[in-house]
C-alpha cells in the first residue's frame, strides 16, 4: 500500500506564507512526477505546481513568482512554499505522486488534502 500525507495548511492573513509538506510512504520502488493541486468550493481541482524526479518544475500562471516547489527524493517528500498569499489562494491543497510499486507499475496516488485559508 501507499500513503500520501499532507501537512502545513492553516489560516493566514493576505500577504503571509505557509509551507506545505507531503510525505509518501509504503511499498515504493520509485516516484516520478510529484505535484500540488487545489480545489476551491464550487470549482474544479486545478494544477498548482509539479516537479519531476530530476527537479524540473512547472507552475500555474496564478502562482508563478509566489510559490516554490521542491522535493527530497531520499525522503519521498514534496514541499510547496507559498508566499504573498492572496484570498483567492484559499482552497484545499492536494498532493499527487506518480509512484511505481512492485508488480503494479506506475500509477497516481493522492493525499487527503490540507486546507489553506487566506483572510483579507
Amino acid at each position: 500500500q501507499v500513503q500520501l500525507v499532507e501537512s502545513g495548511g492553516g489560516l493566514v492573513q493576505a500577504g503571509g506564507s505557509l509551507r506545505l509538506s507531503c510525505a509518501a510512504s509504503g511499498s515504493i520502488l520509485s516516484i516520478g512526477v510529484m505535484g500540488w493541486y487545489r480545489q476551491a468550493p464550487g470549482n474544479q481541482r486545478e494544477l498548482v505546481s509539479t516537479i519531476t524526479n530530476i527537479g524540473s518544475t512547472n507552475y500555474a500562471d496564478s502562482v508563478k513568482g509566489r510559490f516554490t516547489i521542491s522535493r527530497d527524493n531520499a525522503k519521498n517528500t514534496v514541499l510547496l512554499q507559498t508566499n504573498s498569499l492572496k484570498p483567492e489562494d484559499t482552497a484545499v491543497y492536494y498532493c499527487k505522486a506518480n509512484i511505481r510499486r512492485a508488480g503494479v507499475g506506475y500509477r497516481d496516488y493522492w493525499g487527503q488534502g490540507t486546507q489553506v485559508t487566506v483572510s483579507s
